[in-house]
């Protein structure tokens, strides 16, 4: 059987989800006004009720949707609403869920918010901040500075560094004063991608202070085809999709009953297991970390050594190409990733190591390692039995 180490890309199904579903499949739509339709709406809520008591979050804020990019684009092009110009801020290590919609917002201009000196796989909340009273003195000309919004991830899929979200809320909601008589700042919205961190990492959204948050069932074992997403009241999302009104009318469209269920009980049994599985996994990848690096030369690790998702590590091998190292490996029945799962299959350097000031042939010769619930010691001690000679064959290969 194939040692399965790309649990960011996705995560065995929890059999609390199969089992959930199996359950609550005849239940029938929840928009019907008769017993059946009441016995549905009944579980309907009863899992929003559930999901938004462990992120921290009102039932009515639960937004069900198809999967965490739909989530990500609701919010994003909610908050953008009928505008015609305007600026986004957002962070050079997006996901393409969130970099895709935003590149397609007409009349936006982004802005990057600055990472840390010497380009840390993590924004810096001080240099944000230094960011937005600059820019604003710099259109002090005009009558308001228009900020739509800013789009932050929770924790970085590739790196599996966390980012400084409650700090970025913050200036978000109180934006710092701006020297001199100009136009100051007005508070602003935060969407949150936090696809790779609910189920992995504590998450409040209400504490963290963002606007919307988009969330995944299949990343922390519920059902591929349910993504969630969380939305205050105000300001109200405009909708990307109209028709019958479910979801706040945010997301039109006949309940999946079954598929809200399971992910309410994937969800309860991820939170459940966070405390052991964070010291479990952690310990896991820094013994991978430590070996790796003790028996094969010209190791880059993208990584942080802290704030980090407990089962990532992401590494570059200068020399060889990262097609290469995933084709060996999988020959040796071990399954990983060199990035992003949305841009498998894609010959191309990681825009987020990119962004960090990896040069290119670099981040060309980088794999991602994650483990996740399933994984096990015998899975890592497979890995690093194979991993030198894999990495020695892909070097003698060459880069394409």
């Amino acid at each position: 059987m194939q040692v399965f180490l790309d649990h960011a890309a996705t995560s065995p199904t929890r059999e609390v989800a199969i089992e959930a579903y199996l359950e609550h499949a005849h239940l029938l739509n929840p928009g019907g006004q008769y017993a059946l339709g009441r016995q549905a709406k009944a579980a309907l809520e009863q899992a929003r009720e559930d999901i938004g008591e462990l992120l921290g979050a009102e039932p009515i804020e639960v937004i069900f949707c198809a999967s965490g990019t739909e989530a990500d684009n609701l919010a994003i092009h909610g908050l953008w609403g009928n505008a015609t110009h305007g600026v986004v801020f957002t962070s050079p290590l997006e996901h393409p869920g969130v970099r895709e919609p935003i590149r397609h917002l007409a009349g936006a201009r982004v802005v990057d918010m600055p990472l840390g000196r010497n380009n840390t796989a993590r924004v810096d909340s001080e240099l944000f901040r230094r960011q937005l009273v600059e820019y604003a003195v710099a259109h002090s000309a005009g009558d308001t500075v228009d900020i739509r919004f800013a789009t932050c991830m929770m924790a970085n899929n590739e790196t599996g560094a966390i980012q400084p979200i409650a700090d970025i809320a913050r200036l978000c909601a109180q934006p710092p004063a701006v020297p001199g008589a100009g136009p100051q700042l007005t508070p602003f919205p935060l969407h949150v991608d936090a696809v790779q961190a609910v189920g992995h990492i504590p998450v409040d959204f209400h504490a963290l202070g963002a606007t919307t948050l988009a969330a995944s069932a299949h990343k922390f074992g519920g059902l591929r085809g349910v993504g969630l997403l969380l939305a205050k009241r105000s300001p109200a999302l405009h909708p990307l999709l109209t028709g019958g009104g479910q979801e706040r009318g945010i997301r039109p469209g006949t309940h999946d009953v079954a598929g809200a269920v399971a992910t309410a009980a994937a969800l309860k049994e991820a939170c459940s297991e966070i405390d052991a599985e964070h010291q479990r996994l952690a310990g896991l990848r820094d013994q991978m970390r430590e070996r790796i690096t003790a028996t094969i030369d010209d190791v880059i690790i993208h990584t942080p050594e802290d704030d980090i998702l407990p089962g990532h590590l992401h590494i570059s091998f200068p020399g060889a190409e990262g097609d290469s190292l995933l084709m060996l490996l999988d020959v040796a029945g071990i399954a990983a990733s060199t990035g992003s799962a949305c841009a498998s299959g894609v010959n191309r350097a990681s825009e987020v190591l990119l962004a960090m000031g990896v040069d290119e042939p670099t981040a060309r010769g980088a794999l991602r390692i994650t483990l996740g619930r399933t994984s096990t010691q015998d899975d890592v001690d497979k890995l690093l039995a194979v991993l030198p000679d894999v990495v020695s064959r892909a070097r003698l290969a060459g880069m394409a």
